[in-house]
């Protein structure tokens, strides 16, 4: 807990405070909107559903050394990262449905982890074979 070596930013990590928790409300709106795209349209393109309880995990603030104030913030960031990464998941499983294919190689660019599978950017041969023919 980083925030807790620097007693002297108190001030201002109070005035921070609406900054971050007012994200919580887009957060559980794009939250619901995902969950309805992930519960209709998977199976309909046979993707396995994502298991939510893989990413978001409420588990810190029961912690009975932590203050009020400490396990609140651990709830907000349990599901805060743990919705984003379910969501980054989510969106991953969707961009292998519909693309497969890497970015162009870019200095300081990371690929996802799940682009391992994808084919090459600008492989024309490997599209060709992969892709079924399309009427040109």
């Amino acid at each position: 807990m980083e925030v807790k070596k620097h007693p002297n930013r108190r001030l201002l990590h109070i005035i921070s405070t609406p900054f971050i928790y007012i994200v919580v409300v887009p957060m559980i709106m794009l939250d619901l909107f995902t969950e309805v795209y992930h519960r209709i349209c998977f199976p309909i393109y046979h993707i396995p559903y994502i298991k939510r309880s893989k990413y978001i995990v409420f588990d810190r603030y029961r912690l009975s050394y932590l203050n009020i104030f400490d396990r609140v913030n651990c709830f907000y960031c349990s599901y805060a990262n743990g919705f984003a990464a379910y969501f980054s998941a989510i969106c991953g499983a969707t961009e292998a449905y519909w693309c497969g294919i890497k970015h162009k190689e870019k200095k300081g660019f990371h690929q996802p982890s799940h682009h391992e599978k994808f084919m090459n950017y600008g492989d024309k041969c490997a599209f060709e074979k992969n892709i079924p023919s399309r009427k040109k």
